[in-house]
């Protein structure tokens, strides 16, 4: 009883949050006041509104606050992206609708999730298939050749491939400790041989593509699941041995890889061409400060590409550097109760499941946010939840349904 008070108030902190955004935008409308923006807000209300009465009524085991969490940072996306862009925030809007029916679709429908550990083959060549469709058949766009157009439409493959690498590395890895117990070395080394491969195929795909944003993201979640699978930290030093090589051949071999290094060592160097990116969102961050220009007051659209990749940039400028804490706060708490799931997997595949599902969001919170603020090399990912990306939302409120029904069939089995 005392866990859905403490639901009922966060959701009406969300609804204030919602209603306090878009009033805002109502009265700064360029053109006297903008009527969509109460519109939309009360639309994200009603959804959000929806999609916690359905999951608590009928599905009532289980971590409601995945979804919670999860409603707080798209509100704070579509947000700032109605004060950004009102169209694109209007189609944020229809993906996040889409985002959420497919979270409750996969809650509703999926049966229990043990069963789909016996596909691993599938899985593998889901993700070589995806991995391969941008070296194929991708167009190259801010530099990264992992687009690909059909009918107007940009979809990432890459973004759809993360799902299904977490789902072939779990279904590897789970039988791991139990078929290696007294067995040799080599024996041990045989059976992580093949997962091996088909990581490194993977990132040497996104190296070619040149999309380094997702080759970190992808190597942090292998090494996660690596570890979390056989406790064997020597097989991490490894990894990260190899990955560091991989990424020296990659700085000697691609001019793309070695720019993004000179940027992010003297970013003001290039300020005014290849470094313009950084720099703009460097000054943005700092003419913010602790507590904001205000919403409509700052100038966010001098950052290029401030819908997607630097949007993190925007919300601080006229939010405030508090905000921007807040959000890191609030992507820590998702990551802690996705983590918690995999606490009540009820099978070694369930659980390492709900671990990659849990490093991708994180790694990639921590990639995007790292490269906006100049703390690593800048890479072109999405902020999940909050960036504008139809892929990106729909993959990430995926992932969030089959945590959420990781969760409900653990607590159930409890």
């Amino acid at each position: 009883m005392e866990s859905m008070k403490d639901e009922r108030k966060l959701l009406r902190y969300t609804y204030l949050l919602c209603i306090v955004l878009f009033l805002n935008m109502f009265f700064i409308g360029k053109e006297g006041f903008d009527k969509g923006a109460i519109i939309m807000g009360g639309i994200i209300c009603i959804l959000s509104a929806y999609s916690h009465f359905i999951i608590r009524r009928f599905f009532p085991d289980g971590d409601k606050y995945i979804l919670l969490f999860s409603n707080v940072l798209a509100v704070i996306g579509m947000g700032i992206l109605y004060r950004l862009d009102s169209p694109i925030a209007l189609k944020q809007l229809i993906w996040y609708t889409v985002g959420i029916a497919i979270f409750i679709l996969v809650v509703v429908l999926f049966p229990d999730l043990t069963s789909f550990g016996k596909y691993k083959r599938f899985y593998m060549i889901c993700t070589l298939i995806l991995m391969a469709m941008g070296s194929l058949f991708g167009q190259e766009i801010y530099g990264a050749k992992n687009w690909i157009i059909i009918s107007g439409m940009s979809i990432q493959p890459t973004e759809f491939a993360k799902l299904s690498l977490v789902a072939y590395l779990a279904a590897a890895l789970q039988y791991y400790a139990k078929n290696i117990e007294g067995k040799s070395d080599f024996t041990k080394f045989k059976a992580l041989l093949e997962p091996g491969i088909v990581v490194m195929v993977s990132l040497g795909f996104m190296v070619l593509q040149k999309d380094l944003g997702s080759a970190l993201l992808f190597f942090a979640i292998s090494v996660t699941m690596l570890y979390i699978a056989t406790s064997k930290f020597k097989y991490v030093l490894v990894c990260l041995v190899l990955f560091m090589l991989g990424g020296f051949i990659s700085y000697k071999l691609f001019g793309h890889v070695r720019l993004r290094v000179l940027i992010w060592g003297d970013p003001w160097k290039y300020g005014n061409n290849e470094g313009f990116q950084l720099v703009q969102s460097l000054i943005s961050i700092a003419s913010g400060g602790l507590f904001g220009t205000g919403l409509g007051l700052g100038y966010p659209k001098m950052v290029p590409v401030v819908n997607t990749d630097f949007i993190f940039a925007a919300i601080c400028e006229e939010m405030g550097l508090l905000t921007g804490f807040a959000i890191l706060i609030l992507y820590f708490l998702l990551f802690y109760r996705c983590m918690r799931a995999s606490v009540y997997g009820k099978d070694k595949f369930s659980r390492l499941l709900a671990v990659g599902y849990s490093t991708m969001i994180a790694a990639q919170v921590l990639v995007i946010v790292g490269g906006v603020v100049g703390a690593i090399p800048l890479t072109g990912i999405t902020l999940p939840l909050v960036s504008y990306g139809g892929s990106s939302m729909i993959v990430t409120f995926f992932s969030l349904g089959i945590l959420q029904k990781i969760s409900e069939d653990g607590q159930s089995y409890e």
